[in-house]
């Protein structure tokens, strides 16, 4: 994003794009949003939660990857959560998550012995690339689309579960699911939606906001 303040903060629809997170996880049967933020994270309590009293429950223990923040929050909060129980990692710069989005990704999960994830079918063809002698990018291959799907969030899975497989990965891991494969369990596949987008460029809040717009989500 190049901006002078951390992305979740950036101002979306007049609010900060971390409050559109919160929002769409604030519904029923979602009982407590827990909010992992760096150790010395000063812009938080700077905006107004009031609106999710009861159920928003900041965490100052965020760590150096995403793996790092989410394991972290979970020893944090299990306090608050049992090992049976389901939780849903949501990332913060996904603010236009649809409700029925997150109904779906529930109903289809809770009778699942493993959990799971929304993610969308790939629908442009996939290149492989490797450089040539001159430092040129080059198309190495065209992947199989038909057996690739892109990851989103909320990921789904029981607390117990999901703070193991977390805590034993090995190499990189780039969200819950990769943690839960490394387990030799197979995360199940739930249809999600193009407004589900993740800011990452720029150009992509002018995206979320024209969603938020649309469904006067101020």
């Amino acid at each position: 994003m190049a901006a002078a303040q951390p992305k979740q903060y950036a101002p979306l629809a007049g609010r900060p794009m971390l409050w559109h997170a919160v929002r769409a996880l604030s519904v029923p049967p979602v009982e407590t949003v827990f909010v992992v933020l760096a150790p010395g994270d000063a812009q938080f309590a700077r905006f107004d939660w009031s609106a999710f009293a009861g159920r928003l429950e900041p965490l100052y223990c965020g760590g150096e990857t995403r793996r790092d923040s989410v394991y972290n929050g979970l020893v944090a909060a299990m306090a608050a959560v049992d090992a049976d129980d389901w939780v849903l990692v949501h990332d913060a710069a996904r603010p236009c998550l649809p409700k029925g989005d997150l109904e779906r990704l529930i109903a289809d999960c809770e009778g699942d012995a493993i959990g799971g994830i929304l993610a969308l079918p790939v629908a442009d063809t996939v290149k492989r690339a490797g450089k040539d002698e001159a430092g040129t990018q080059r198309v190495t291959g065209t992947e199989d689309r038909a057996q690739l799907w892109l990851a989103q969030t909320p990921q789904m899975f029981r607390a117990g579960l999901l703070t193991q497989a977390l805590q034993r990965a090995a190499g990189p891991v780039t969200d819950e699911a990769a943690a839960i494969e490394q387990e030799g369990l197979r995360p199940r596949l739930v249809l999600g939606s193009r407004e589900n987008l993740k800011v990452t460029y720029p150009e992509d809040l002018a995206i979320a906001e024209a969603i938020l717009a649309r469904r006067g989500t101020r």
